[in-house]
């Protein structure tokens, strides 16, 4: 593989710039031998990497979440950006050039479709991160960790079961990170909620809620927003909940999934599609442009997913990306046996022995006390800095701060493969007049001794400088 692009590229499906798994149930008899067969060959849920004085940092897409990081990580002391890719040169170039008077000064590939495999075979770089269509990350992040490279991945990680064993098998293989990017993990609110959890203010965790149901028709029908139109294409490619991880991240944490509890199956249910396809119509009949997407199947508006745990917990997870909806909405939605959390409809809201929402008083007094310290200590100045609430900065300063002090990494590749994995087993169970299905155990039976690592509280390590 590692001498041979060309056999690399069609073995993952990336040669050309077609989606994945193109046959709307592929890969399940194959992903079910690899569950059969796969036997852990090292434990990555915990996994401390050799520390790293400086965390040099290569970037694989520059469309729209790769300049945000570019951003992020220039102002984390300790990192060196020494190469951006992406297919158009302009964005490169663009890239490079907002680096102008730092101290980075990276390697520049583009043009070729395989231009990202030089980038991760430059041996001068820690850190690749990913952040291109999500049908290409699996197939980057493998390659990546082939060439003795930690993996950041934006969402989700993978876009078949197979990639998600893939991700598994090779990073336990090579001993790389491969930690998939949920920014929403990292919201205030989250956090709160995570750090009262672990305290036991919500007694035992029943139920969650999450989502991510927000109008993105002008984005998805936009000729500027996205390369090559991939997130339309995908919409009229696919079923299921495609984009799971946002809501599911923050709620599978404070269950502790893959550290004590586990995914053991999950129902899906949509809705035909009533807007897409129109919408396309409508457009084509102006534009010639829209002609080739008039007639896709389009996945329904909304998906509704319903996953129960092994200790038996059940999680409501949708998606809507569709509707005319007013604000957007993860739910954050938690049920304890002492208590309730819940972030939407704003304002964020909190119960304690089933006694209704806590004034405000009240709550602030109870955030005030439960808040974590990584909000505390540098809460405000990423608030300050932008990027979902300052989420994006804590994510990436976590990882650099985990890189440099021999941490564990917040999220392991167990949950990047788990999380992710919610796409392609909905769309099956969306085909199958919602049929129940089983979510395999990637950790290989670790999950029951496990440790949660994901350190709010900063209780160990130093403490990276954040440049601004």
């Amino acid at each position: 593989m590692k001498n041979n692009r060309r056999d690399f590229l069609k073995w993952t499906g990336l040669a050309g710039i077609g989606l994945a798994g193109s046959s709307l149930l592929s890969g399940f008899t194959s992903a079910k031998e690899a569950q059969k067969n796969h036997r852990q060959r090292f434990n990555m849920s915990g996994y401390v990497a050799p520390k790293l004085d400086k965390v040099r940092i290569g970037i694989i897409g520059l469309g729209n979440r790769g300049p945000s990081h570019l951003e992020t990580m220039r102002m984390i002391d300790g990192v060196e950006i020494r190469a951006l890719c992406d297919v158009l040169p302009e964005r490169t170039a663009a890239a490079k050039k907002r680096l102008d008077g730092s101290i980075h000064n990276p390697t520049l590939y583009s043009g070729d479709q395989d231009a990202w495999m030089k980038l991760c075979e430059q041996e001068d770089i820690d850190l690749v991160m990913i952040t291109t269509p999500y049908y290409m990350h699996a197939g980057m992040a493998v390659y990546a960790m082939e060439h003795g490279k930690h993996v950041a991945s934006e969402v989700p990680a993978a876009a078949t079961l197979e990639e998600c064993w893939n991700l598994v098998e090779t990073a336990e293989r090579t001993r790389k990170h491969c930690m998939m990017l949920e920014n929403y993990a990292y919201g205030f609110f989250q956090l709160l909620t995570l750090n009262m959890a672990r305290k036991g203010f919500f007694g035992e965790i029943v139920h969650g809620e999450c989502a991510y149901n927000t109008s993105k028709m002008g984005n998805n029908f936009s000729k500027k927003m996205y390369w090559d139109m991939w997130w339309l294409r995908m919409y009229g490619s696919k079923k299921g909940n495609i984009y799971p991880t946002h809501g599911l991240g923050s709620i599978a944490q404070i269950m502790n999934i893959n550290r004590g509890d586990r995914f053991d199956y999950l129902v899906s249910m949509e809705s035909n599609d009533f807007m897409m396809q129109a919408k396309a119509r409508e457009l084509a009949e102006k534009d010639e442009f829209f002609k080739e997407f008039a007639d896709k199947n389009y996945r329904g508006n909304i998906n509704t997913s319903i996953i129960r745990t092994i200790k038996g917990r059940t999680i409501m997870v949708q998606h809507d990306a569709t509707s005319p909806r007013g604000p957007h909405t993860t739910i954050h939605h938690i049920t304890g046996t002492k208590g309730m959390a819940q972030e939407y409809p704003l304002p964020a809201r909190i119960s304690k022995d089933l006694s209704g929402w806590v004034p405000q008083t009240e709550f602030d007094a109870l955030a005030a006390e439960y808040t974590p310290t990584i909000i505390t200590r540098i809460g405000e100045l990423t608030k300050q800095v932008g990027g979902h609430g300052g989420g994006d900065l804590l994510e990436d300063w976590r990882i650099v701060d985990c890189l440099r002090n021999g941490l564990p990494l917040d999220q392991d590749v167990y949950d990047a493969a788990a999380w992710s994995s919610i796409g392609p087993l909905s769309q099956w169970s969306v085909l199958n007049r919602s049929d129940s299905i089983d979510i395999p155990d990637f950790t290989g039976g670790s999950w029951e001794k496990n440790l949660p690592n994901m350190d709010i509280n900063l209780n160990r390590g130093g403490f990276t400088k954040i440049l601004v």
